[in-house]
């Protein structure tokens, strides 16, 4: 029964105009396999709800401090003084996250939601019953449901199963994906879905492995099989500086998908931005973050007339 099947999601954001055609409604799914450094969600990435900390909302451990007495790990401890916005100094909580288990009773404490769960699993019903809400705009625009990530489809029951009745209702779905998932898990979906909107980071596997963890030869593989099975394809380039930005790359592109250019009704050059990098420390993480400056207007104009000498439908994010 579709009314046991949960999924972990971690936004669902209204209004969305850049996830397919119309307005739309996207369902934002927890987890995914790959580790993009330009990643601008990072949010999305592990599979399990996750502790995050919004230091413009802390109101300091002299005025506030509930969270140093419930966690049940002594995860967090008293930090050094700082500065707020607005310049003041202030005390924040210092979470060490090697003891923290994400388990949520700061959280929960936390009066100024400074610090707050990132993921939530909700049901088939409860998620349905928020899109519907939006199918007056969907019907006037042309628009629809996309379900993304992370990558939606390693959580394939609760995607297969929403798509289906979004289908049901007579909403149009939209499939956000990396294609580095199971062929199998593709072809469960391809019934009721309208369109995919399909990452393609780089063409050579050994730099994408490099860069993303994994290598692209089965992403490759299944937009392939998407396309000779009758399957409708935007495919989505990231342009980032350093990386995939090269008139080389760009002809690698133009190559390939002109084998499949018969399925993909538009190619979005998503040009690189540092919008993500900021949340990297709402969820405490240490790690080297991407930073570059993004590719110009005229990179970006070049690269578009670049893929249309190949036959395609380009269009500039």
């Amino acid at each position: 029964m579709s009314k046991n099947i949960k999924g972990k999601i971690y936004d669902i954001q209204g209004f969305s105009v850049h996830d397919g055609p119309g307005i739309r409604t996207t369902v934002f799914l927890k987890g995914c396999p790959l580790r993009c450094p330009w990643c601008h969600s990072p949010e999305s990435q592990e599979f399990q709800t996750e502790l995050n900390w919004l230091n413009i909302r802390c109101l300091g451990i002299d005025d506030c401090g509930l969270c140093l007495g419930v966690c049940p790990r002594d995860a967090i401890t008293k930090g050094p003084v700082a500065q707020n916005a607005a310049g003041e100094d202030i005390v924040y909580p210092l979470v060490d996250k090697t003891k923290c288990n994400d388990c949520g009773l700061c959280a929960k404490a936390c009066k100024a939601q400074a610090l707050y769960m990132c993921g939530t699993d909700r049901t088939i019903e409860e998620v349905m019953h928020r899109l519907l809400r939006d199918k007056p705009f969907f019907e006037e625009s042309g628009g629809g449901v996309t379900v993304s990530g992370g990558e939606c489809l390693c959580q394939p029951e609760f995607t297969r199963e929403l798509l289906k009745q979004c289908k049901e209702n007579g909403i149009h779905t939209a499939v956000d994906t990396t294609g580095f998932v199971k062929w199998e898990t593709i072809a469960s979906v391809l019934p009721y879905t309208d369109l995919f909107l399909y990452d393609l980071k780089c063409m050579d596997s050994s730099l994408h492995k490099q860069a993303t963890g994994v290598p692209n030869e089965l992403i490759l593989e299944n937009i392939k099989k998407i396309a000779a099975a009758g399957g409708r394809l935007w495919v989505r380039i990231p342009v980032i500086p350093l990386f995939n930005d090269s008139s080389g790359h760009f002809d690698n592109y133009g190559n390939f998908l002109s084998e499949i250019k018969d399925a993909v009704d538009l190619v979005q050059l998503l040009p690189y931005h540092k919008m993500g990098v900021s949340k990297y420390s709402r969820l405490l993480r240490n790690e080297k973050v991407f930073v570059a400056e993004p590719p110009s207007d005229k990179l970006m104009e070049e690269r578009k007339k670049q893929l249309e000498s190949y036959g395609l439908p380009v269009r500039i994010h």
